[in-house]
C-alpha cells in the first residue's frame, strides 16, 4: 500500500511538473489577460524592469500554492524556446543604441526564469522556437531630445500566431544614446515596409489578439536580414551581401531591408555597378508602395548637397535611379521636402520647400517627362519622424527628401 501512494505521488509530481511548464508559456494560449500598462514615468532601468516582469507576470496562470512545487520541479520540465526579434524604433523602424540597450536588459531579466531558453534570431533557431519576443520604443507625443520613450513589449505563439502577453512602461531619457546602428546610420531611405509595419504592430497588440500575418510570414527572411545586418555592422561586408542575397532569395524574401542591404554592401565593397543596380531595386520598391523617403542631406541653409563626398557621392545615383523608374512607371509624384526642427517655422517652410525644388529639376534633367508629372512642396519640420532637432545622425530621417505617388491629376 505504501509503495503504491509513493508510486501515486511520484505521478502527481510528475503532472505537476509539466503543469507548470506548460501553463507558464504554453498554457497561456487559451486563455489571455489583460497587458501589463506602467503610464506613470520611471528612471530607465526601473521601467525595464516591470515591463519585463509584468510580461512574465502574465505568463504565470498557476495557484500561489504551487509555486514551491514548481521551483523543485522546474529543472525536468522542458524549457520553452524564446526567439529574440531585435528591437526597434516604432518611429524610425530603426535599431539604435537605446533599443539594442533594452534588448540586453530584457534577455538578462528573462534569463533569470529557468523554464525559459531564449535564442538569438538566427536561422536555424526558427524551427526551435516556440515563442517569440520584439519590442519597440516610441517617443512621447511633442518636441525635443529628452522626451520620454514608452517601451513595449510582446510575446506571441509562434504555432497559434497570437499574443501571448503584452506590456508596457515608460521611461525617462537620461542621455540615453539614440544613435542608429552603422546599417540604419548608412542607409539612403526609410526603411518602413510592411514587414517593419507589422512588427511595431504586433509589439502593440493586447494578449489574444493575432500576430501581424505580413510580418510572422516572413521570418525566416528577416532572420537573414538580421544576419546581414550584424556582419554589415561589423564591417564584414562581403559576407554581409551573401547573407541579403541569401534573403532575397527566399520566399516572401523581397523585403526593403535585404534591397537595402545589398546596395550598401555593394556599395562599401567598391561596386558601383551593382550598387547603382540595388538603387533602382529599392527606388521600384518603393514607388509600388507609393513613397519612398530618400535620405539627401544639404549644406545648412543652402539647396546645395552635403560637402562632403563621403555623404553626398552617391547622390548622382540615386537621382538617376529615381528619375529612370520613375519615367519608366509613368507615374505623376509630389516631391515632399522636410527639415529637423530647428530655427523658425517660416524659414524651414520656405527651406524644404526650395530644396524639393531643387530635387525636381535635377530629376528633369534626367527625365525631362517628369517635369509635368511632378510638383515640389515643403512641409518644413510638421511631418518629422524623430522631431528631438539635434542635427546630427540621430535625426538624419527628419531632412529626407520624399516621392509620394499620386493621381497625375493631382500632381498638375
Amino acid at each position: 500500500m505504501k509503495a503504491e501512494q509513493q508510486s501515486i505521488a511520484r505521478v502527481m509530481l510528475q503532472w505537476l511538473a509539466v503543469a507548470a511548464g506548460l501553463l507558464m508559456l504554453g498554457g497561456a494560449g487559451c486563455q489571455s489577460t489583460g497587458p501589463t500598462v506602467i503610464s506613470n514615468e520611471l528612471p530607465f532601468d526601473q521601467a525595464v524592469a516591470q515591463a519585463t516582469d509584468g510580461l512574465v507576470a502574465q505568463t504565470q496562470k498557476l495557484p500561489a500554492f504551487l509555486a514551491t512545487v514548481e521551483a523543485k520541479v522546474a529543472s525536468k520540465v522542458n524549457r520553452k524556446a524564446v526567439l529574440i526579434d531585435p528591437m526597434i524604433d516604432a518611429a524610425s523602424g530603426q535599431q539604435t543604441g537605446v533599443t539594442r540597450l533594452i534588448e540586453q536588459r530584457v534577455t538578462a531579466r528573462l534569463a533569470q526564469h529557468p523554464q525559459m531558453e531564449l535564442l538569438p534570431f538566427q536561422g536555424p533557431n526558427l524551427g526551435r522556437a516556440q515563442y517569440l519576443l520584439i519590442g519597440t520604443t516610441v517617443r512621447s507625443a511633442g518636441t525635443g531630445a529628452r522626451r520620454p520613450f514608452q517601451i513595449n513589449l510582446a510575446l506571441v505563439d509562434l504555432a497559434a500566431r497570437t499574443v501571448l502577453a503584452q506590456a508596457s512602461a515608460v521611461a525617462r531619457d537620461d542621455g540615453l544614446d539614440t544613435s542608429p546602428t552603422a546599417y540604419y546610420q548608412d542607409s539612403p531611405v526609410l526603411l518602413k515596409d510592411a514587414v517593419v509595419e507589422g512588427y511595431i504592430r504586433t509589439a502593440q497588440t493586447p494578449p489574444g489578439q493575432a500576430a501581424d500575418g505580413v510580418y510572422i510570414e516572413r521570418l525566416a527572411a528577416s532572420a537573414l536580414v538580421n544576419d546581414g545586418n550584424n556582419a554589415y555592422n561589423g564591417s564584414r561586408y562581403q559576407d554581409a551581401l551573401g547573407l541579403y542575397r541569401n534573403a532575397l532569395s527566399t520566399p516572401a524574401g523581397e523585403q526593403l531591408r535585404a534591397l537595402n542591404g545589398v546596395y550598401l554592401a555593394s556599395w562599401k565593397l567598391g561596386r558601383t555597378a551593382e550598387a547603382e543596380q540595388a538603387f533602382g531595386r529599392i527606388v521600384a520598391f518603393g514607388l509600388q508602395q507609393h513613397n519612398l523617403g530618400v535620405k539627401f542631406l544639404f549644406n545648412p541653409g543652402s539647396t546645395e548637397f552635403w560637402s562632403d563626398p563621403k555623404v553626398s557621392g552617391p547622390y548622382p545615383i540615386w537621382l538617376r535611379q529615381i528619375a529612370r523608374q520613375a519615367a519608366a512607371a509613368k507615374v505623376c509624384m509630389n516631391v515632399v521636402g522636410h527639415t529637423s526642427h530647428t530655427g523658425s517655422e517660416q524659414v524651414n517652410d520656405r527651406l524644404s520647400q526650395a530644396r524639393a525644388m531643387a530635387i525636381k529639376q535635377k530629376l528633369e534633367a534626367d527625365a525631362s517627362e517628369l517635369g509635368p508629372r511632378t510638383r515640389a512642396s515643403g512641409v518644413g519640420w510638421r511631418e518629422n519622424i524623430i522631431g528631438t532637432g539635434t542635427d546630427d545622425v540621430t535625426d538624419a530621417l527628419d531632412r529626407r527628401v520624399e516621392f509620394k505617388i499620386v493621381p497625375c491629376g493631382a500632381s498638375a
